[in-house]
C-alpha cells in the first residue's frame, strides 16, 4: 500500500511526513528531520516560530544556513559570509504543553493521538532549533509529569522525554496550566497539544492563565477521525481511556448527534479562542504532518502582519 501511494507521484520526502510511515521511523529526531525539512524546502520563504523580525546582529555562515539569510552587501565588503539574525532568533522561548492523560492514547488507525502529538512536538522542537530559539517542554494529565525548562542544549533532551512519556490517567487543564503559568519567565511562545476534552469554557478559563506576561499561544486540538464520525456499526461496546468505565451504545441511533456535538464543540474552541487571540488548529491525525505546519504557520505569519 505504501508503494502504490509512492508511484502516484508523491513529491520526494512526502513520504517521510505520512503519519502511517512516521510511526516506522523509531527515532523522534529522523521524524522531525523529515517532516520540517521536506516541509521547508517547499516553501517560498522560511517561516518564524519566533514574536518578532527586528534585525538584531550577524554570525557566521554555517553549512545547512538558509542562503537567502546572507548578507551579500557585508559579503561585497568583507569577502565573508554571513548571516543575519533576528529577535525570533535570539529571544524566543518554546515551550511545548502535551497532554498525556489516557485519552491520547486512542487511536483508530496507524498512530494514537500522543504518537501524533509527539512527533509535532518533535517537529516544533527541530523547527525551533533551526531558528534558535529556546525549547522546553512540559507534558501533563491531572498534573505537571515532565518538566524541561527552556533552553537552546535543551532539543535532544526534549526528544528523549518525549520518547518515553506514556498516556496514562484523568485528564485536567486548570491544575496543570496553573503551575505552568507560574512557572513560565520570559515572554514565551506557548504551543498546547492536546485532544481538549472538556467544555469550551473551562479550557478558555484554563488556558487563559498562561497568557501571563503577553505570552503568544497556540492551541493544537487533536482528534481521531472515528472520533469525529463514530462509524462504528449500530451497536459497540465504548471504553472511557480514563476512567476505564465500559458501556454499551447504540452508536447507529446517536451517531448524527454526535456528530453534530462534535462540530459544536470544535466550533465553541474556535470562537472562544480566537475572540482572545489564542491561535487554533484543528488536527485530524490520519492527515500528513505537513498539512497541519501549513496551516499553523501561515495563520503566525498572518497574525504576526496584523498584531
Amino acid at each position: 500500500m505504501l508503494r502504490s501511494k509512492q508511484s502516484r507521484g508523491q513529491a520526494p520526502g512526502e513520504r517521510f511526513i505520512d503519519p502511517a510511515v512516521l510511526t516506522r521511523i523509531d527515532n523522534l529526531e529522523l521524524i522531525a528531520r523529515g517532516v520540517v525539512d521536506g516541509f521547508i524546502s517547499g516553501l517560498h520563504r522560511s517561516p518564524s516560530l519566533g514574536m518578532s523580525v527586528d534585525f538584531a546582529e550577524h554570525r557566521s555562515y554555517m553549512p545547512g544556513d538558509d542562503v537567502r539569510r546572507v548578507d551579500w552587501r557585508l559579503f561585497a565588503r568583507t569577502d565573508r559570509l554571513y548571516v543575519k539574525e533576528f529577535e525570533a532568533d535570539t529571544n524566543a522561548n518554546l515551550h511545548l504543553l502535551l497532554d498525556v492523560s489516557g485519552s491520547m492514547n486512542y487511536g483508530s488507525g496507524a498512530v494514537t493521538k500522543l504518537e501524533y502529538g509527539k512527533m509535532l512536538a518533535a517537529s516544533l522542537a527541530y523547527l525551533s532549533q533551526r531558528q534558535r530559539d529556546r525549547i522546553g517542554l512540559i507534558a501533563f494529565a491531572d498534573d505537571i509529569v515532565e518538566r524541561i525548562p527552556p533552553s537552546l542544549k535543551h532539543f535532544n533532551q526534549v526528544l528523549h522525554a518525549l520518547d518515553r512519556l506514556q498516556a496514562a490517567g484523568a485528564g485536567r487543564f486548570h491544575e496543570p496550566l496553573a503551575k505552568v503559568a507560574l512557572q513560565l519567565g520570559r515572554r514565551s511562545v506557548v504551543a498546547l497539544i492536546s485532544d481538549l476534552y472538556d467544555t469550551p469554557e473551562r479550557l478558555l478559563s484554563a488556558i487563559d492563565q498562561l497568557r501571563v506576561r503577553g505570552n503568544d499561544l497556540i492551541v493544537f486540538h487533536l482528534l481521531d477521525p472515528l472520533e469525529r464520525s463514530l462509524e462504528l456499526g449500530d451497536v459497540a461496546s465504548l471504553e472511557d481511556l480514563e476512567t476505564g468505565v465500559r458501556l454499551p451504545v447504540e452508536t447507529g441511533f446517536y451517531r448524527e448527534r454526535y456528530r453534530e456535538l462534535v462540530d459544536e464543540h470544535r466550533a465553541a474552541l474556535e470562537r472562544s479562542f480566537g475572540a482572545n487571540r489564542i491561535d487554533y488548529i484543528f488536527a485530524d491525525i490520519s492527515q500528513p504532518l505537513d498539512n497541519l505546519l501549513y496551516r499553523y504557520l501561515s495563520d503566525r505569519q498572518r497574525q504576526t502582519r496584523t498584531r
